[in-house]
């Protein structure tokens, strides 16, 4: 039978003990949020590729998502723009932030046995597809593709959607000041922890894919922190990301069932979308649904008083997970700048001392710097790599 977390065993976990500790402090966090009037939704989208076979012409969608449907979870598949590069979506059921992080983890680990059910012959969850595509857009198009044969790379994205409401089902991101001060946060506090959704080397490499191999035209990805509603973590309000009028949903239909008019409410859809998260098996939903929803109660304390919205600075990402060399002339900023993820993480206190902040009152758990354990969790994968 399993045994909880106390003050006695908690020096040498199970790995039992630490999956279940971290969905604990999921749902402490949204405890916190309930009492204080608000009730935030956070939605996972999944991109990955896959390789079909022979006689396949795509995968069977349609019988991917039932399955999905049989195991309760909450998301469905669809295909995505390059070829064989699939989706996995949250469905909106009304799911906590918790149901939906097990959701994302069940499907991880599920998806690809299922997909080679149903037409895959190889599942890929990378964050680059190297090769995976060919063809290149027309200078300048965006939409047309030239003569250009050469292979394409592939970055594959987990993205995270959030928004609050209150206790009367209303969005409170339409409110002016608390999905901007969501938002700041994330851009804040997303340096530093860049390690939690940027957990393997590739995913560097996906950051720099437009730069390195001329793919500007072709891909969108981020490739720094950046905010407005066009940025690596955006918000959406009366705008999306390509500048579309957010919320449309079909009013009026022709005979060919073509749309003759649109009606809309942006309030409804407007939300905080995180998109700099890099598909991996290193990759922990548990983790990346803690770090945002310390954001959500840290925007929500300082949108309550009132504070003023600092002005963000765009800011590049670490290049790596390792430290890169430099020389000793370099200021303390530069030296700063060739930090690895790893080192960033290990050497920041931010999430550590917000963890003990809001879990302090954690049955049986007080007193025993939880903060500091969960950030070794985090460390303990990379312990050989880091030290070398």
């Amino acid at each position: 039978m399993f045994e909880p977390y106390t003050k006695q065993n908690f020096s040498s976990p199970s790995v039992h003990q630490k999956f279940m500790l971290i969905q604990d402090v999921i749902q402490h966090l949204l405890n916190i949020l309930e009492a204080k009037g608000f009730k935030p939704f956070v939605h996972f989208e999944l991109e990955g590729v896959c390789e079909l076979h022979a006689k396949q012409q795509r995968l069977d969608y349609q019988s991917i998502n039932k399955k999905l449907a049989q195991l309760g979870i909450d998301g469905e598949l669809k295909s995505e723009y390059w070829k064989n590069q699939w989706e996995f979506v949250s469905l909106f059921n009304g799911q906590s932030p918790l149901k939906e992080a097990q959701n994302l983890a069940k499907a991880m680990q599920l998806l690809p046995q299922i997909m080679c059910q149903y037409g895959a012959s190889k599942v890929m969850m990378v964050p680059v597809a190297w090769g995976a595509d060919k063809g290149r857009y027309v200078f300048g198009s965006g939409a047309i593709f030239s003569l250009d044969t050469r292979s394409v790379h592939i970055p594959n994205a987990i993205q995270m959607n959030v928004s609050v409401e209150n206790q009367h089902g209303e969005n409170l991101f339409a409110q002016q000041g608390l999905g901007e001060w969501i938002q700041y946060e994330l851009l804040s506090n997303s340096y530093a922890c860049c390690l939690l959704f940027l957990p393997e080397e590739d995913a560097f490499k996906r950051l720099t894919l437009r730069q390195d191999y001329g793919l500007d035209a072709e891909l969108s990805s981020p490739v720094l922190l950046s905010g407005g509603h066009q940025g690596s973590i955006a918000l959406y309000k009366e705008k999306g990301k390509h500048n579309q009028v957010m919320g449309l949903e079909p009013l009026f239909f022709a005979t060919d069932n073509s749309v003759l008019h649109y009606t809309g409410d942006w309030r409804k859809t407007a939300r905080v979308e995180h998109r700099i998260g890099a598909t991996s098996k290193n990759y922990d939903p548990y983790l990346n649904m803690l770090f945002i929803l310390i954001n959500v109660l840290e925007g929500i304390g300082k949108w309550q008083t009132n504070k003023t919205l600092p002005n963000f600075v765009d800011k590049a990402l670490p290049v790596s997970l390792y430290d890169q060399q430099h020389n000793q002339n370099e200021s303390h900023q530069s030296a700063q700048q060739n930090l690895g993820a790893l080192s960033l993480f290990k050497n920041d206190m931010w999430l550590v001392n917000k963890i003990d902040y809001y879990c302090e009152d954690m049955p049986n758990l007080s007193g025993i710097n939880l903060g500091v354990k969960i950030k070794e969790m985090v460390l303990s994968k990379y312990q050989r790599s880091f030290i070398t």
